[in-house]
């Protein structure tokens, strides 16, 4: 590696407190010294509590937000900004060229790939367009004229963490949720096994691994048992939506369904470390190592499938306690 040296700010890092660990673990294991920081606008953010030093910050929102990331940046000596949600991805991709003046690597992909990916109607779009598996959506037209069959999914075009996403069995149901949802877009309804793959690319967009996860449970719209597969079919299938986008860069996190017949519909796409990643970072897939490596610099021209099949992760609850904070001390503005 370059340097041996490396400060790492995590935004809006919630209650992701795995992912903190194993790269601070990571980073122990092969004698990489340096920092890992966080943000969030509130001070009892779960992460907060393993990170080595956090910040407050405004929201996403706000005007101040990207002048007080870099001014931290700056303060703290940080070398790579990894975003944690949906809602800052573009406000980074958009402003990347303030901090790499600074020296700081984001780990972002390109706008055009977010712009895809925040879309649900857009990232439909770039299935079709690329002749990649996925299920149809239904236009307004034929929705008023009713060409279509029960039962339907109808969710948020721009949402995320499956919130607000539905199955609609009948007329009454859509007729509700149609004007319960913001922004809704209902399409057909795809039986068959959910998987997640976690994919890691350089900076180039080149492929270091990746790794299916199937889907065993999930619990507020993230996976709470999974399992790795080694499906060559469905890694060979994301390598190719991988390559069909336009300046893929990082982790991006893909959404598909396997069917009976073994057609793989694709769902959704995710540039961003997802909530699951700790499945597949345990696995053997090093992808807190890969980041680090990328972000110095360091281009993939091999891949890396050595990661172990058939791992289970099973969650649960677990508790900080702290008398550091009387209530959320959290940012508003």
């Amino acid at each position: 590696m370059k340097n041996t040296q490396v400060n790492i700010l995590f935004t809006s890092c919630g209650r992701r407190v795995s992912l903190i660990r194993k790269f601070k673990k990571v980073m122990a294991d092969n004698s990489i010294t340096g920092k890992v920081l966080t943000t969030d606008i509130k001070s009892n953010a779960p992460a907060a509590f393993f990170s080595d030093k956090h910040y407050l910050v405004p929201r996403v929102a706000n005007e101040k937000y990207v002048g007080r990331i870099l001014e931290i940046c700056k303060q703290e000596s940080i070398n790579l900004v990894i975003p944690l949600i949906d809602t800052e991805l573009m406000v980074f991709a958009s402003n990347k060229s303030l901090f790499e003046k600074e020296g700081v690597q984001i780990l972002v992909s390109s706008s055009k790939v977010i712009e895809i990916a925040s879309d649900k109607i857009k990232t439909n779009l770039f299935f079709i367009k690329n002749n990649i598996d996925t299920p149809k959506v239904y236009s307004m037209q034929e929705l008023s004229t009713h060409k279509y069959k029960f039962p339907l999914l109808i969710k948020p075009r721009d949402g995320s963490s499956s919130e607000g996403v539905f199955k609609v069995n009948n007329e009454n149901e859509l007729d509700f949720f149609g004007e319960y949802i913001p922004n809704a877009m209902v399409q057909e309804y795809i039986n068959g096994t959910e998987y997640t793959v976690d994919v890691m690319t350089d900076f180039q967009g080149n492929i270091k691994s990746i790794v299916p996860r199937q889907r065993i449970e999930t619990r507020a719209g993230e996976v709470s048992k999974g399992i790795t597969k080694k499906d060559q079919s469905i890694i060979d299938a994301v390598e190719r939506v991988i390559n069909l986008l336009p300046g893929p860069k990082g982790c991006i996190t893909i959404q598909c369904f396997k069917q009976e017949n073994n057609a793989i519909k694709f769902i959704e796409i995710n540039p961003r470390y997802g909530g699951g990643i700790p499945l597949s970072i345990e696995a053997g897939a090093n992808f807190p190592l890969w980041t680090i490596q990328s972000g110095q610099g360091q281009v993939f021209n091999e891949k890396d499938f050595s990661w172990k099949e058939n791992l289970t992760m099973l969650r649960f609850d677990e508790e900080v306690f702290s008398e550091r904070i009387q209530d959320d001390n959290s940012i508003s503005i």
